[in-house]
């Protein structure tokens, strides 16, 4: 279920619940289902249970992953019911801490100019952007929301294009341009009698909101499970019945990247890759109270994966690595034509 679901569409509330036991059933994956359980707690309206969640995690005995956007994702919670001086705190910490990761800049920058702290927040987004962007060549598609934000809020600020501001104009694909949509005077179009002034508005918050929440999403709606290679010679050995559903790890691979392929030639977005394992999967199995040569689990152990945050985004950016394990480099290896 994807966090940002409107509340008329589903039970936030139960939707919180569920994650939080199923985090009490993969404690390895805490930290990804807790901060979804998390965000599921502040659109139901539950800041104080959502900061209980961020607490908890952060005063695990366990080490995060990413203890930056914990803090983060905090400090943007408490402000809005009214511990801004706590927020403050907290977001004067990341900054200090300077996080390698684009998510906590994202986070603490937006909350600044959601409070009209734009100033704040540009020299936020500023920062993050110094510090990952660096000498590298082109940003990566996590450090996208950092140049999207900062455009928007010196835009509202009137200050004038620089390198960076044509760098997010030229990255962004949406068929309404940056400029556009960052143009601090659409406001008063919202308060016009004039149906073409407001239904052009409606067209640009529509595009606005599909890229922001595709720029946000976790979930996978499709992800499709890889074996490697020693875990499928294990998994068909152990379980002969699903050999006709792996004749070899060659056409595994071929058919996961084949599959990969169709779906995004027919418009399915936010693609991705799980890897299984067999005691996970015989765990898994043993879960659903049934066998693990039930062919029908596959797909359900390859979505819970997915819901856990095990996945990884199809097809892998410019330059990385080949999904498969080979080592090459992935335009070398299945993303050659």
């Amino acid at each position: 279920m994807r966090p940002d679901t409107p509340a008329e569409n589903v039970d936030h509330n139960a939707e919180a619940a569920r994650l939080e036991r199923t985090a009490g059933l993969y404690p390895e994956d805490a930290e990804h289902l807790l901060l979804q359980a998390a965000a599921h707690r502040e659109l139901a309206g539950d800041r104080p249970g959502a900061t209980a969640l961020y607490d908890r995690l952060l005063s695990s005995p366990e080490p995060l992953d990413n203890p930056h956007l914990v803090r983060a994702l905090k400090a943007s919670n408490l402000w809005e019911y009214d511990h801004e001086a706590e927020a403050r705190a907290i977001i004067d910490g990341v900054r200090a801490a300077s996080p390698r990761q684009a998510a906590p800049w994202v986070i603490v920058a937006e909350s600044l100019e959601s409070h009209d702290e734009l100033e704040a927040a540009e020299a936020t987004f500023t920062e993050g952007l110094r510090l990952l962007l660096g000498d590298a060549p082109e940003p990566s598609q996590s450090m996208h929301p950092l140049l999207y934000g900062r455009h928007r809020v010196r835009r509202m600020l009137g200050a004038a294009h620089d390198e960076w501001d044509a760098l997010a104009d030229a990255l962004h694909s949406s068929p309404v341009s940056l400029d556009e949509l960052h143009d601090p005077k659409r406001i008063w179009s919202l308060g016009s009698d004039n149906p073409a002034e407001l239904e052009a508005e409606i067209s640009r918050l529509r595009a606005e909101l599909g890229a922001y929440r595709e720029a946000l999403s976790r979930p996978f709606p499709v992800a499709i499970l890889h074996w490697p290679s020693a875990e499928l010679q294990e998994l068909v050995s152990a379980y002969p019945s699903l050999a006709g559903e792996y004749p070899s790890h060659d056409e595994h691979l071929a058919t996961i990247e084949d599959s990969l392929r169709e779906l995004a030639a027919s418009g399915t977005p936010n693609l991705g890759i799980v890897t299984g394992t067999v005691p996970s999967y015989e765990a898994f199995a043993a879960s659903e109270g049934t066998s693990p040569t039930d062919m029908t689990l596959l797909p359900q152990y390859a979505t819970t994966l997915a819901a856990r945050g095990r996945a990884v985004t199809w097809p892998p950016e410019t330059g990385a690595g080949c999904w498969c394990g080979s080592g090459r480099a992935y335009a070398g290896c299945h993303g050659a034509e």
